[in-house]
């Protein structure tokens, strides 16, 4: 989920050597810090470390598997936010947002996207409810840094990251790389852990403002159609998320969509849900 600032630097240059003059120390700036801006941080290590321990314990019995399967999910969810916010991030960077690297977003530190109640609680009781899994995070953007087509590739970064992931967990089961019949209940974490990846690849790709699929299209509306959507800004996520629970057709066609996406891997229903199953060990 992206953030915008639309305050930028108060002034960038006029005329053609200011304009070269900044992009040369843009360019400068960029070289010099490089290698140094993308330092993953121990957390992200650590949460690294987790999924992986708690994906092999699902293959043994030293833990109940449930809670084994809780702790894998959970722990590549987080994960998966972290890649989701960075991707926004990184393509920012590139693509002349200076400030992304002083905010730390380079760092693979889930703190720094998250607020611990609203982007970490609020989304894993929805995800232990059953329900959908809600967007984890968020990243402030220098909308002046960027022009147009640098905005929507920010945009499209995030939720083309969980389809990446999704798709790959999906794969990892389907072509065999987890073997459902040696490794069920690893076969069965992935899947489920694919199909949330997707299910926040359809949620976040929809043009409601406030996710990634309304920041892509922005900025080639019109600026009339977009200061009339800025005052409901605030209320259409929730009116989104009343709709898909109450109102019969939005949600059918919602999940009928994630399904789909996910049957495209050649994962079955019955695998994915497993994986859910053994998620809610309680």
């Amino acid at each position: 989920m992206l953030i915008v600032s639309r305050d930028g630097p108060s002034s960038q240059g006029h005329g053609p050597e200011p304009f070269f003059r900044h992009r040369y120390h843009e360019t400068v700036y960029s070289i010099e810090t490089y290698d140094q801006a993308i330092r993953p941080s121990p957390i992200f290590f650590v949460l690294v470390a987790a999924t992986v321990v708690a994906g092999w314990l699902t293959t043994t019995d030293l833990v109940p598997t449930g809670i084994a399967v809780f702790v894998f999910v959970l722990a590549a969810w987080v994960l998966s936010v972290t890649f989701h916010e960075f991707a926004h991030a990184y393509v920012a960077w590139r693509s002349g947002d200076r400030s992304i690297a002083q905010r730390g977003y380079l760092t693979l530190d889930p703190r720094k996207y998250t607020h611990p109640i609203l982007s970490i609680v609020l989304p894993i009781v929805f995800l232990i409810m059953g329900a959908l899994p809600l967007p984890g995070g968020a990243v402030l953007i220098n909308r002046a840094a960027l022009n147009d087509s640098q905005a929507t590739l920010v945009a499209l970064a995030g939720p083309f990251t969980n389809l990446t992931l999704g798709g790959l967990s999906l794969l990892a089961v389907s072509r065999d790389l987890i073997n459902v019949a040696s490794q069920p209940v690893l076969a069965s974490s992935v899947a489920f852990f694919g199909f949330i990846q997707i299910a926040v690849f359809v949620l976040n790709m929809l043009p409601v403002p406030g996710l990634d699929g309304y920041a892509a299209i922005e900025p080639s509306l019109p600026e009339s159609t977009r200061q009339l959507l800025r005052p409901v800004a605030q209320y259409s996520f929730l009116i989104l998320i009343l709709a898909l629970f109450y109102v019969d057709a939005v949600g059918r066609a919602f999940w009928n969509a994630i399904i789909f996406i996910v049957e495209l891997f050649g994962v079955e229903r019955a695998l994915w849900l497993s994986g859910f199953q053994f998620f809610e060990f309680w």
